[in-house]
């Protein structure tokens, strides 16, 4: 990265944008609609898309890589329910040392591909007593800790072309998505396990105290994880229609003395089993939204 990229605060140029959509729109016909980021775990997501075309982001111009346990590393292209997507198997983190800009590079890739609506998951740790692992929240809002420490993917000088200098961020979550998740997911018998609330990110790689866990259930927020706000504040940035999930894959530690730790691995190990509950409310989600125009 040069010293100037460095100062502005963003080391990728519109240039380098460009060149990575281009260079992708050059070597698939897959031209999407909706783009999907899979949290940890949830990568079987790419494995329903048909007539998948696949690249290894080491192989892809300026692209970052990832580095974490159960992030395949792939974007794949492919249609899934008659609707042009394109699945992102692997997300990246500030915990692995990228800066934000980096984290969400991938976002206006999306855009400048033609993306129109972009659907988030994660793994997640539940901080809501009533949630249990294997549940599914439906995102309403978040809670965006680094933000609020001056930490912020839109941070330097804006540029216009992607979206406007202050974005809103009171509807970052498509109310309209978010009423037919819920409609889908009643109608696929999920009941109870099937939640809407809020999101909190942190900055990680630990995993969070008990004090914390305590302070952030007080706040509001319902699951904590270690992503997905940034992807999202980029995505609105850019006019992106946004929906997203958390997958419960532990039960967050809310009282001293608990037996309960949580772990990576077990939580990939969490994910494999509800993952299948997900990518089938996913999967009727797209479907839905195709029949109603929404992508």
């Amino acid at each position: 990265m040069e010293p100037a990229a460095a100062a502005r605060g963003s080391g990728y140029t519109y240039e380098q944008y460009k060149e990575t959509a281009d260079w992708l729109l050059a070597h698939t016909h897959h031209r999407p609609s909706l783009a999907i980021i899979c949290g940890s775990g949830l990568g079987g997501l790419a494995d329903l898309l048909k007539d998948p075309v696949t690249f290894n982001y080491k192989d892809i111009p300026n692209f970052p890589q990832s580095t974490v346990a159960g992030h395949a590393g792939q974007l794949v292209f492919g249609t899934l329910a008659g609707v042009t997507c394109l699945v992102m198997n692997g997300r990246f983190h500030m915990y692995e040392g990228y800066p934000l800009w980096k984290v969400t590079f991938p976002v206006r890739i999306f855009c400048l591909l033609g993306a129109k609506s972009l659907i988030v998951t994660n793994a997640a740790g539940g901080l809501n007593p009533g949630y249990q692992v294997g549940d599914i929240m439906v995102i309403r809002d978040h809670i965006n800790m680094p933000g609020m420490a001056g930490v912020n993917p839109l941070t330097g000088p804006n540029d216009e072309r992607f979206g406007p200098r202050f974005p809103a961020m009171s509807d970052a979550y498509d109310e309209e998505l978010r009423s037919l998740a819920l409609a889908v997911g009643k109608e696929l018998g999920f009941g109870a396990s099937l939640h809407e609330g809020t999101y909190c990110t942190l900055g990680g790689p630990n995993y969070e105290t008990v004090a914390e866990c305590r302070f952030l259930h007080k706040l509001g927020a319902d699951t904590v994880g270690m992503s997905t706000v940034p992807e999202v504040i980029v995505a609105r940035h850019c006019g992106l229609r946004v929906f997203g999930f958390s997958l419960v894959t532990n039960k967050s530690v809310l009282e001293y003395g608990a037996r309960e730790r949580a772990n990576h691995a077990e939580v990939l190990e969490a994910g494999r089993h509800a993952a299948r509950k997900l990518e089938r409310l996913v999967s009727v989600l797209v479907e839905r939204m195709k029949g109603k125009g929404l992508v």
